[in-house]
């Protein structure tokens, strides 16, 4: 009987400590978060789609592949106490390519060759802040939120022909296209609800699923362009360069909609999450 009691105490005690201290591993270590705790986090899809496919010999066996189907971005957290966490979504993208160009500028049989290059660029930036909260207190955490977005994107393609134009070589006497670009702006109020599961001390995998209302801007393409006039100068000659604006080119858009499957202006916002909490 006095060995019953003294385990029913311990059981009591040892529920005690844990409401007061939450979970700790057999090292001591807290697993869950803790007020001013920091966090980041990635989309785990790719490490998944990448480890998943040794299986099936190549396809898409490379980090590099897994990577390009899917968004990686960047959600860092800051915990205010163990419930409550503030937000914030960054994303920076620019790439470019380039590519050479051969164009015979000869009238004869003998071709004359004469290297340009065409390349292209884009940039992708997106701005988010939001507050999290949080339920539960063992392992797995569930939490909801809101955030709000801004993101930024922009094209341009460029054209060398390197070969000047002039009175000799107009192209066949039509305007030649230098550059053209494009850009958008949007805007978005997200709402989330998600999963975590701590896999040890401070270190989760995360589902989440987003619900959002954007709006987004996207201007009309801008075109770069010279022409020869052999009126111009005198009547000389001399190359003139504009800028072509697409007709009805501005549009605007309104989105509400779930984003885990890119329905939202925002794409997806990565259904599985890889946490670390410091």
């Amino acid at each position: 009987m006095k060995r019953k009691v003294l385990f029913v105490a311990s059981l009591i005690m040892a529920t005690a400590t844990f409401a007061q201290d939450g979970l700790t591993s057999k090292k001591g270590e807290a697993i869950l978060p803790e007020a001013g705790d920091w966090a980041l986090g990635f989309d785990a899809a790719p490490f998944i789609n990448y480890f998943g496919n040794f299986a099936n010999g190549t396809t898409n066996n490379s980090m590099n592949a897994a990577w390009q189907t899917n968004d990686a971005s960047i959600v860092g957290k800051y915990f205010k106490d163990e419930k409550t966490a503030y937000r914030g979504r960054l994303r920076i993208g620019f790439g470019s390519t380039a590519q050479d160009t051969n164009q015979d500028t000869s009238s004869t049989l003998t071709p004359v060759f004469v290297t340009g290059e065409n390349s292209t660029s884009n940039l992708n930036f997106t701005l988010g802040v939001g507050i999290e909260k949080r339920k539960g207190n063992t392992r797995i955490q569930g939490y909801y939120g809101g955030e709000i977005l801004i993101a930024f994107s922009s094209n341009s393609t460029q054209t060398d022909y390197g070969i000047a134009l002039s009175q000799n070589f107009q192209n066949g006497g039509n305007k030649r296209t230098l550059e053209v670009s494009s850009s958008a702006f949007s805007f978005g109020l997200r709402g989330f609800i998600g999963v975590e599961w701590f896999i040890a001390p401070k270190v989760s995998l995360g589902a989440e699923y987003g619900w959002g209302l954007g709006f987004t801007s996207t201007g009309g393409n801008e075109t770069d362009f010279e022409v020869w006039d052999a009126t111009a100068n005198g009547g000389n000659g001399a190359v003139l360069t504009g800028t072509d604006l697409a007709p009805l080119g501005d549009s605007t858009g309104f989105s509400l909609d779930t984003d885990n499957n890119g329905g939202g202006i925002f794409g997806s916002s990565g259904q599985i999450n890889l946490i670390f909490h410091f």
